[in-house]
Order: C-alpha cells, then sequence, then structure tokens
C-alpha cells in the first residue's frame, strides 16, 4: 500500500480533526481527497509539520495530528526530543515511512536501510509509539484518537506516488482559514 491509498482509508477517521500535512505530494494528495478548513497543508519548509503540529497541540485542546514523512522527519530530528519534552496528550504524528524522499523522486531514506524512527522516537523520550503495517493504521489512528495520550504512529508503507495536481491556493489563505477553523472550536 503506498502513501496516497493510506490516506484514502485514513480520511474517514481523521476528517473532523485538525491535520497539518507535509510538504509536497502528502499536502497535495490531502488537498485532492479531502480539501478543508481543518487542513494546514505545507508548501514550502519539508521537516516541519512535526513541530508546528506539536505548537498547535499545545496551545489548544482540540486533536492535533501531523503527517509527516520519513524523509521530513529525518530533517528534523530535532522534532522528536521536544516532543518527548513538551507533552500534549491531544497530539497525534503519524509518520508515513515509505522508506523514500516521496516527493523528490523517491530518493531511498535511511528509514528504509538500518534506522528505525519507532526506535529513534523511544530514544528521545517519547512514551507511546506504536509501528505498524499500512493496513493497521487506521485502527492505530482510531486508539490514538479515542485515548488521551499522545502518540506517534509510524506506518511502514510502500513507496510510490500518485499523479496530483500542485496546490493552487495562497499560502495565506491555506493559514487563514485553518486559524478561523481553529478558533472557532475552541471558542
Amino acid at each position: 500500500m503506498i502513501r496516497s491509498e493510506l490516506l484514502k482509508l485514513l480520511i474517514p477517521v481523521i476528517s473532523d480533526h485538525f491535520v497539518i500535512c507535509n510538504i509536497g505530494l502528502p499536502s497535495q494528495e490531502m488537498h485532492l481527497l479531502d480539501d478543508q478548513p481543518t487542513n494546514f497543508y505545507m508548501l514550502g519548509t519539508m521537516g516541519l509539520s512535526s513541530s508546528i503540529g506539536l505548537g498547535v497541540a499545545l496551545a489548544q485542546k482540540q486533536k492535533v495530528i501531523s503527517i509527516d514523512g520519513d524523509g521530513s522527519v529525518l530533517t528534523n530530528l530535532g522534532t522528536l526530543p521536544t516532543i518527548a519534552n513538551n507533552v500534549a496528550n491531544n497530539y497525534i504524528l503519524l509518520i508515513v515511512d515509505n522508506g523514500s524522499y516521496g516527493s523528490t523522486g523517491d530518493q531511498p531514506t535511511y528509514a528504509g536501510k538500518k534506522t528505525s524512527l519507532a526506535e529513534v522516537a523511544k530514544a528521545c523520550g517519547c512514551e507511546n509509539v506504536i509501528e505498524c503495517s499500512a493496513q493497521d493504521t487506521v485502527q492505530a489512528m482510531k486508539d490514538a484518537l479515542a485515548g488521551d495520550k499522545m502518540t506517534i504512529i509510524v506506518s511502514k508503507c510502500d513507496s510510490g506516488n500518485v499523479k496530483v495536481p500542485v496546490i493552487q491556493m495562497d499560502p495565506v489563505v491555506i493559514k487563514d482559514r485553518f486559524m478561523r477553523e481553529l478558533q472557532a472550536r475552541n471558542s
């Protein structure tokens, strides 16, 4: 199962929540499959979906899901100790680990070789880390959403991309509509 197939399965579970989505193809896939004001699409900053998601979760009470990739997490490994030491029990980090930099041509990442991001997260002090197959990710997400514990899910899926259009929406519009929805639900 590739990332776009995984996202299709996850949408019914996550569509009522705030979602910060990784740069490139993951954001483009989410935008095509389920565009809504509660989705924040990363358009120009690799490796920051997890950090922005943590900040949003710390600042308010709604459940926040960050969808990040293994390549992005590897470019910002500092996010894992930051997450471990700033617990937000309304925060879920989903790392779609396809062992590749999917948005730039599927070059292999170290997560596709010897490096286990689940073990790295645990070594950083993250307490509730689940590694699962792509097929088991929907249930892992349901469990995390039902619980009251910060959770990191490392979903092992296959490398591969589908052709999707570039997001034409202005980044300021993406930010403004996300912030308005967040404010409305926290009132």
